[in-house]
């Protein structure tokens, strides 16, 4: 039992060390919502139109002052099931002295080992009326989906946002990491369940070398403190063998001259 005890008191302090950091993502996530309903004046174009597409289709460079940011709500593990859509808010800080348009969202999937080897192209949403005038934030919703023939596992997703400022087209990446495929209707893939085992072990196998520790400590004070009481009483049964000799009536004799 105190084994198992010490363990819980080590998980549950993982667990406080590790909530500010949960809590940092998750007020993300709710902050990221709230600003989404601040731009529901902005419409989504289901047609792409020809100048949309030519913005989607090329590269151009970011403009200065033009700060994004990706939050996937209510998905701190970045799960996205396969032939499911997902969402992603794409939140917008215009500093610079002008305003800008939003015209498109892009993004693609790449393995993760080589982004030059490219997976899919997912869909491109074009906006209509998404002006973000000078020292405005703004949040765009974006839904994608990844192919449900797409192999589960680690994958990289990068997004693009493309805007222009004064009929100059511009464009900023707003994600470049990470994302998890499952197949549908499951909440975990087997990497992360074997990830998730594999910590479970080390915590406990860390138990058992913190326990022992503490056990062969105690021992060692344990035999130090009996080493002593023993060598007391091997003194107390001394006196008594030598009681009535000459070795006792010269220390007796020593004690009356003093």
């Amino acid at each position: 039992m105190a084994l198992i005890n010490k363990f819980w008191a080590f998980s549950f302090l993982l667990f406080l060390i590790a909530s500010p950091f949960l809590q940092v993502a998750r007020c993300q996530s709710d902050e990221a919502v709230e600003n989404a309903g601040e731009v529901n004046d902005i419409g989504i174009v289901g047609d792409e139109t020809d100048d949309a597409q030519d913005f989607a289709d090329g590269s151009f460079p970011s403009a200065p002052g033009i700060n994004t940011i990706a939050v996937f709500p209510k998905n701190i593990a970045k799960l996205v099931k396969g032939g499911e859509e997902a969402e992603l808010l794409v939140g917008l800080k215009n500093d610079g002295q002008s305003s800008l348009n939003v015209v498109a969202i892009k993004a693609s999937v790449h393995l993760p080992y080589d982004h030059r080897l490219l997976v899919q192209n997912l869909t491109v949403q074009v906006f209509n009326n998404g002006s973000v005038p000078s020292s405005v934030q703004a949040t765009f919703p974006y839904i994608f989906s990844v192919s449900k023939f797409l192999q589960p596992g680690p994958f990289d997703l990068v997004g693009t946002i493309v805007y222009e400022i004064d009929q100059h087209p511009y464009q900023n990446t707003f994600y470049n990491g990470t994302i998890e495929v499952v197949e549908p209707g499951v909440l975990f893939s087997m990497e992360s369940v074997f990830l998730f085992t594999l910590g479970i072990a080390l915590l406990i196998l860390l138990g058992l070398w913190i326990n022992g520790q503490i056990q062969n400590l105690s021992k060692k004070t344990k035999r130090s403190s009996k080493v002593e009481v023993g060598t007391k009483t091997t003194d107390a049964s001394m006196d008594g063998w030598l009681q009535g000799t000459a070795y006792t009536q010269s220390t007796s004799s020593k004690f009356k001259k003093k």
